[in-house]
């Protein structure tokens, strides 16, 4: 719930506050540093900014290590927000804001710094540059489990990874909110998408999600991973693999491309152990960060054209794992990101 607080007065302008309902943390630690405050809001956005209801927030691996501080910077300490994936309602404008107007559905995400600008909240002032338009015919759950998975998909698969109709695409850890997107979004290209997952219980979701066939890995055997890719792709190999776990099965892995080279494309590090890089002739590595493609114009422009589109056509259906009503259970939705027994996004429905 957010109520107006007060006002103050300048010479020329007046700027009405309220308070809203946000999730800060003082300490890095588990899930239970997450707290909800009421913190002070301008209802009247700055120039370039927008003032955004959230409707229902997205949660990804990166705001638990960010919490627990094994993320690439920091959190500000004490009084840090958290989180970047949310859909929601613009309700006002900032002076020189051209791309939305008040009413318009939106996900957040591009360029956030999450202690400042994290959107656990009821409502976020943010810049213009951190929203992209939403279909007004995607509810807010669903689009807070898809801007991400699928920009990084579209991103490090197509942008970066260069993959073709036909190509055959290698997907590691696929019952991840990425790997899903990766699995759908292959799909949607005419590629041919090969998932891996740790246990056999998540084989058939990822087959209904249109894996064209899925290596049980049992939690290692990269040996077995490329005898199998192997195996279904007739001896061949595949043209690309899409990577989130590195560590030591990085350099083994790659025996699963095409002999005359391919590439991998890393967007994860989920196992924090040195890795070698593979020694193949004509091997491309590329080591994707979705803020490369959608912290500038023309990214954002074309990863959304694509997400919207797939969205609007019911090529894109973002499994979600769970949904947990209201900020007060944030808390459990972090303990079940942290189980890694979920398949798809968790959201948070406010």
């Amino acid at each position: 719930m957010t109520t107006t607080t007060g006002t103050t007065t300048t010479d020329t302008t007046t700027t009405t506050t309220t308070t809203t309902r946000t999730v800060l943390f003082d300490e890095i630690g588990g899930p239970e540093v997450l707290k909800i405050h009421d913190v002070e809001l301008a209802t009247t956005p700055g120039p370039g900014e927008v003032l955004v209801r959230v409707d229902a927030l997205g949660l990804n691996r990166a705001e638990a290590l960010f919490r627990s501080g094994g993320y690439y910077y920091q959190p500000t300490l004490p009084g840090s927000r958290l989180g970047y994936e949310a859909a929601g309602t613009v309700e006002q404008i900032g002076d020189g804001v051209t791309e939305f107007a008040a009413g318009d559905t939106v996900f957040t995400g591009p360029g956030i710094e999450m202690s400042a600008q994290g959107v656990y909240a009821e409502r976020v002032v943010l810049p213009e540059s951190a929203l992209v338009p939403r279909p007004a015919e995607v509810d807010a759950v669903t689009g807070a489990a898809a801007w991400l998975t699928y920009t990084t998909a579209y991103g490090g698969m197509i942008e970066t990874g260069g993959l073709r109709p036909g190509d055959h695409v290698l997907i590691t850890g696929a019952s991840s909110g990425v790997g899903t997107a990766a699995i759908q979004v292959a799909r949607r290209i005419g590629a041919v998408p090969v998932a891996t997952t740790r246990t056999e219980a998540k084989k058939q979701q990822l087959l209904d999600l249109g894996a064209a066939h899925v290596i049980v890995t049992d939690g290692g055997n990269v040996e077995g991973t490329v005898k199998e890719t192997k195996r279904f792709t007739d001896g061949r190999g595949v043209e690309l693999i899409f990577d989130a776990i590195g560590g030591p099965d990085f350099r083994p892995l790659a025996e699963a491309l095409i002999p005359e080279g391919g590439t991998v494309v890393a967007y994860g590090w989920l196992d924090p152990r040195p890795a070698e890089l593979p020694r193949m002739a004509d091997l491309k590595i590329h080591f994707y960060a979705n803020s490369t493609l959608t912290t500038t114009p023309a990214g954002r422009r074309r990863s959304t054209a694509f997400l919207n589109q797939g969205l609007r056509d019911g090529a894109f259906r973002p499994p979600i794992a769970e949904v947990f009503d209201g900020l007060d259970r944030i808390q459990d939705a972090h303990r079940l990101m942290e189980s890694n027994t979920h398949t798809g996004k968790i959201v948070v429905k406010l």
